[in-house]
């Protein structure tokens, strides 16, 4: 199979949407304070940081396991 550039050209146009669409997304659940849970770590001093949201990770797999299954049970 023989792309192309004009092929590549559209890969990374859909791509540069995509993770256009991604930071607007974790934008709009930081603001709702999704990345502040209880279970998010967050250590550093003044002149660094280091953040692990172990909890907004969890909470994020399970609302899109959730979301994903429904998809497939009403597909069948």
């Amino acid at each position: 199979m023989d792309y192309g550039l004009q092929q590549f050209g559209k890969w990374l146009i859909t791509a540069g949407i995509f993770i256009a669409v991604l930071g607007v997304l974790v934008m709009l659940l930081g603001r709702i304070g999704l990345f502040k849970l209880p279970g998010d770590l967050e250590f550093g001093s003044k002149d660094w940081r280091v953040y692990i949201p172990i909890a907004s990770c969890v909470l994020l797999s399970i609302i899109l396991t959730l979301i994903l299954w429904l998809i497939n049970y009403f597909r069948r």
